[in-house]
């Protein structure tokens, strides 16, 4: 199993670039990052320093979008780092939710975002795209490679991970989902004629190292919150009750009440007072080593490639080290 670190790029841009290096040096082959334009500092300017702070990280976002920027200059900027650095990036894509909705637009349909799939990886390899009905192509990339992962949790979206993507990110660590999710995706990936095997699995959670289960919870608790803004679109397509999406995805939004993005993904985010603790637990990793390596292990059998940590809360050192002298090894053996 792999492992990814994901930051939020909060400045100074050199806490994120060090937080990374240490990443590295623990053992973390991927280093992710949020992006959200208005919410905080542009993603792939930093990416530069990451790459060039390390060896063989590979970088990327959690995630991007179709709509922030022109497909031709997201692949183009990806292109630029692989001809810098050597192919050590990684496009993570979706909807688009907080970079979308701080804007005040709405999230881009599924049919956008396939379609950007393919031309943004096709233009950052090389390849002739069409774009807005225009064939472009970059003339001086030579060997890229851009494999680019999508963010899904709903049926239609899973359906186009296993069709179209590289990789499939899902941002919770809840077991019965991610079993539920992960067939999903393979099963779209068979019918449309792939090996299922290719579609790379990354699973993304806070993660937090610790006795003390209370205060750990109340650090991840923003992630429930997160989580919920995309269940709460689920629900208002899928109505509380559905045989498309597990209840035990769309059940606890029930008491959310609006969202406020200027706290977003941060720890003692008031909009997340609605989290219960069960789900916490569940969508998270918190405890000893001992409970992660548990849970990891559950993960990995389920398939899952990449386990992505979000370090978001008050011990990120704490827990990058931890992972990288307790977990990482555990789950090498």
């Amino acid at each position: 199993m792999d492992f990814g670190l994901v930051l939020q790029t909060d400045p100074p841009a050199s806490r994120v670039v060090s937080l990374m290096k240490r990443a590295e040096r623990n053992g973390f082959t991927h280093g992710w990052t949020f992006d959200s334009a208005v919410l905080w500092q542009e993603p792939f300017v930093i990416y530069s320093q990451i790459l060039a702070n390390t060896t063989k990280l590979k970088v990327g976002p959690m995630v991007t979008n179709p709509g922030t920027r022109t497909w031709e200059v997201t692949a183009s900027t990806f292109a630029t780092l692989n001809d810098m650095f050597g192919n050590r990036t990684v496009c993570g894509i979706g909807r688009g939710d907080s970079a979308m909705r701080v804007a005040g637009r709405k999230p881009h349909t599924l049919a956008r975002l396939g379609e950007a799939i393919d031309v943004i990886r096709d233009l950052a390899e090389g390849r002739e795209a069409e774009v807005d009905g225009q064939p472009l192509r970059i003339p001086w990339v030579r060997n890229g490679k851009l494999p680019v992962w999508m963010a899904a949790y709903g049926p239609k979206a899973l359906a186009l991970a296993g069709q179209r993507a590289d990789g499939f990110i899902l941002q919770l660590a809840d077991p019965y989902l991610t079993e539920w999710m992960v067939r999903a995706v393979r099963a779209a990936a068979a019918e449309a004629g792939r090996d299922p095997a290719s579609v790379t699995v990354c699973v993304a959670a806070p993660a937090y190292v610790g006795d003390d289960l209370a205060h750990a919870r109340e650090q991840c608790r923003w992630f429930g919150g997160m989580v919920g803004n995309h269940v709460a679109d689920l629900v208002a397509r899928y109505g509380e009750h559905s045989d498309l999406v597990p209840e035990a995805l769309t059940s606890y939004v029930k008491e959310r009440h609006g969202y406020d993005y200027s706290h977003h993904g941060r720890a003692g985010n008031p909009s997340t007072d609605f989290v219960p603790d069960e789900i916490v637990d569940r969508f998270c990793l918190l405890g000893p080593a001992e409970a992660h390596v548990e849970k990891l292990r559950h993960l990995r059998d389920l398939g899952v490639d990449q386990f992505a940590v979000y370090d978001m809360h008050d011990a990120q050192e704490t827990t990058i080290d931890a992972y990288g002298t307790e977990i990482i090894p555990a789950l090498d053996r």
